[in-house]
């Protein structure tokens, strides 16, 4: 009788946990399912909408320290090699890199976006409308750009969206009138003057692990207290935006995502369901992106 029950249950327990393992090795380096919770995408993705990531393309990140704090934490981790690189337009899962005016890593804190910007191109927003010298099509939904052009500042200011980073008196940057910003690419020879050094702060205190001291009035960038004249950027970057231009916590307000922080592109939207109802919206199924 034992012999029959062990006989019954034993190749059941073992199938599923060789389904929870190959589950895991798919969410790890082929693909995952992410939940859209914000209309930051809208008319694109949805509340509700639940997108099916593409970790091939780009490469799989995998971890290589997990000492995760809520905190965030230095991101340690290496990349597979992928079947392409990022395009303009590709909707992008990422984890939001700058935390309270510094990059760091916080698991699990994820944001989908559509990448306007390579490593290399300088990204402007004019007149509302995003504007790439390495690209001429439209990027992004140029209808809710329309819609942001014809905003009042008296409605942008009420919502506290119109300000963009870097938020100083010195670059008076908004949502509506943006940059230009050069998208760093790993290699690049920047020239840190003060207007550099305030636009990329967050960044380069990244990078080089020390505060900037900004003089704009001796024209001056320190760093650990010496003069700070040049950097070679360690790091690819990317300029997401979200198609919801004037709803929208993106790169205008947190500044480029390094590449280590991108998660996958996002191919296909699973299934959605109307967050307030529970119902099924069935027009959204397994729709491609």
């Amino acid at each position: 009788m034992l012999n029959r029950i062990c006989n019954t249950i034993l190749p059941t327990v073992f199938g599923c946990i060789a389904l929870m393992v190959l589950y895991g090795i798919v969410r790890m380096f082929a693909a995952d399912r992410f939940r859209i919770p914000t209309e930051s995408m809208t008319p694109t993705l949805i509340p509700g909408d639940n997108v099916l990531v593409d970790k091939t393309l780009i490469g799989a990140r995998i971890y290589t320290d997990f000492g995760f704090t809520k905190d965030g934490v230095r991101l340690r981790s290496v990349r597979m090699r992928g079947r392409r690189k990022i395009r303009h337009n590709d909707i992008v899962i990422f984890n939001r890199a700058n935390h309270w005016h510094a990059i760091k890593f916080i698991i699990n804190n994820v944001y989908c976006k559509r990448c306007v910007g390579l490593p290399g191109d300088t990204v402007s927003v004019v007149g509302g409308h995003y504007v790439n010298n390495n690209y001429e099509g439209v990027l992004g939904v140029e209808e809710r750009q329309r819609r942001l052009a014809a905003m009042p500042d008296s409605i942008l200011r009420k919502r506290r969206v119109l300000r963009a980073s870097p938020r100083d008196k010195h670059v008076k940057w908004t949502i509506r009138d943006f940059g230009p910003m050069y998208v760093p690419r790993k290699g690049d020879l920047m020239e840190v003057t003060p207007e550099t050094a305030t636009v990329y702060k967050d960044i380069l205190e990244w990078e080089i692990g020390k505060k900037l001291d900004i003089d704009w009035e001796r024209n001056r960038v320190e760093a650990g207290g010496r003069p700070f004249v040049s950097h070679v950027f360690r790091h690819n970057y990317y300029f997401m935006a979200g198609d919801n231009v004037f709803d929208s916590d993106d790169s205008r307000y947190m500044g480029p995502v390094p590449e280590e922080y991108i998660v996958g592109i996002v191919s296909h939207i699973i299934h959605s369901k109307n967050p307030e109802t529970g119902a099924t919206r069935w027009d959204r199924v397994l729709r491609a992106l």
